[in-house]
């Protein structure tokens, strides 16, 4: 897909959040909302969340897309770029997630963490180029904390792998983009309950080691995210964010 030609009677940004119509994603999506940008979210199998979705954000905001389908990907961005003229801010909340140590997976189960959490990046990324160049825009991966050490994992070890194999992926891509004036970034949430996490994010044996004492909000690290998708930070690329409260610090 070639670059787009910015649309000079859209004023406002346009904003794309995959995985947009639940938990933190949808949170995310409502902040650019209230920054008065253009939303659109996509969605996989929850057609209940997506009617609503394009309840909040407007008709035809909300598209139908495997992120591992290269080909939906692209048209997802194509059918984007075509309604609003240009995308200025791209973020990706798609990625599964599964404790256990890594005896009992399964390879299929390893396979799948990688695909959903870096294969579906890697396909996202070559998709939505040629739109962030042409608005010099911005684009935020989902990663999770503690990352930077390396360390070892006892419970999810495949998930931090896929996490970490993520932030190289967003790295490299920092530094291919950077001339085209297209920032990219991380933002690495730590304990966040909200209604679609998973069951052990509610352990409170976890809460109590977070150094804040507390458990963290999807509002406060979608407020992050947007942070990264501003003037603010722009002069920020290639940066892993943690927003944990100190936890895996």
């Amino acid at each position: 897909m070639s670059a787009p030609t910015l649309d000079p009677r859209q004023p406002r940004a346009v904003a794309l959040v995959t995985g947009g119509v639940r938990g933190i994603g949808r949170v995310v999506a409502r902040g650019f909302a209230r920054r008065g940008e253009h939303v659109h979210v996509t969605w996989r199998s929850s057609e209940a969340l997506a009617r609503s979705a394009e309840a909040e954000f407007g008709e035809g905001r909300a598209h139908r897309a495997n992120a591992l389908d290269e080909a939906r990907v692209r048209a997802c961005v194509q059918r984007v770029v075509e309604s609003e003229g240009r995308i200025d801010h791209v973020v990706h909340a798609v990625g599964e997630y599964e404790s256990g140590a890594l005896e009992s997976f399964s390879a299929d189960d390893f396979r799948r963490m990688f695909a959903s959490n870096v294969e579906s990046a890697f396909l996202l990324a070559q998709a939505v180029r040629p739109a962030l160049r042409a608005s010099r825009g911005s684009l935020v991966f989902m990663g999770c904390a503690g990352l930077a050490g390396l360390r070892g994992r006892q419970q999810v070890a495949a998930y931090a792998a896929a996490k970490s194999a993520l932030v190289v992926i967003a790295r490299s891509l920092a530094l291919e983009e950077a001339e085209y004036g297209v920032r990219v970034n991380v933002c690495s949430p730590g304990i966040v309950p909200h209604e679609h996490a998973a069951a052990d994010t509610l352990d409170p044996r976890r809460v109590e080691r977070v150094p804040l004492r507390r458990a963290g909000t999807p509002e406060e690290v979608a407020e992050a995210v947007l942070w990264l998708c501003s003037s603010a930070a722009s002069y920020v690329t290639g940066a892993d964010l943690p927003v944990a409260g100190g936890w895996q610090a």
